[in-house]
């Protein structure tokens, strides 16, 4: 299975917090749901369902986990059911078996030589959606194959960031890069030591 990090994105790297208001208010901030109004055109939500729909599963930080199963199974409608039937993993400290929500499983103590063994077994993609200290943990042992950036045309100047300072060196090629009629434009890279 290849690792995939799936992001919503401002100019300056910002992926806190994109869905709504309250999904994520660390540090005092306070521009969450800076990422509906541009996505809302169909063209991200196509490629997201895309990409999720072909993959085998999930790959999740405890406060991803927590607040997007729990999000979507109040809202209710199809993201509820395809979340709870695809397989999770749940990478946590704090957390204990058994999860909340269906088809969990805990990856608890050395995170990354777990995840270095679910690369290892057959399958599609392991698909990390937000979870960016997640993200940054498993680069840091080469263990994100591709990102798939959703970069919207704003800078917010605070929050966040998936490429923090102390985020592993790497280099990616371009996959694929689709620009949106709201200005969104979906970049896909691979790590170049991935795909060598």
């Amino acid at each position: 299975m290849r690792i995939v990090a799936i992001e919503h994105m401002t100019l300056d790297g910002v992926v806190q917090a994109p869905g709504r208001p309250d999904e994520d208010t660390r540090g005092g901030f306070t521009a969450g749901g800076w990422a509906a109004e541009r996505a809302g055109d169909g063209t991200v939500a196509r490629i997201w369902g895309e990409r999720l729909s072909a993959g085998s599963g999930f790959l999740l930080g405890r406060r991803t986990y927590d607040d997007v199963l729990g999000h979507w199974n109040a809202e209710g409608g199809p993201f509820r059911d395809a979340l709870n039937a695809a397989p999770k993993y749940v990478a946590s400290r704090s957390l204990a078996e058994p999860l909340p929500w269906p088809n969990s499983a805990l990856l608890g103590g050395d995170v990354p030589a777990a995840v270095a063994g679910l690369r290892q077994a057959p399958g599609g993609d392991l698909h990390i959606m937000g979870s960016a200290e997640l993200v940054a943990s498993l680069a840091a042992h080469g263990l994100v194959d591709t990102y798939v950036l959703c970069v919207h045309p704003i800078v917010l100047g605070a929050g966040r960031r998936l490429f923090a300072e102390g985020f592993a060196p790497a280099a990616f090629e371009a996959v694929e890069v689709t620009p949106t009629p709201s200005g969104v434009v979906v970049a896909v890279y691979a790590s170049a030591a991935a795909s060598s």
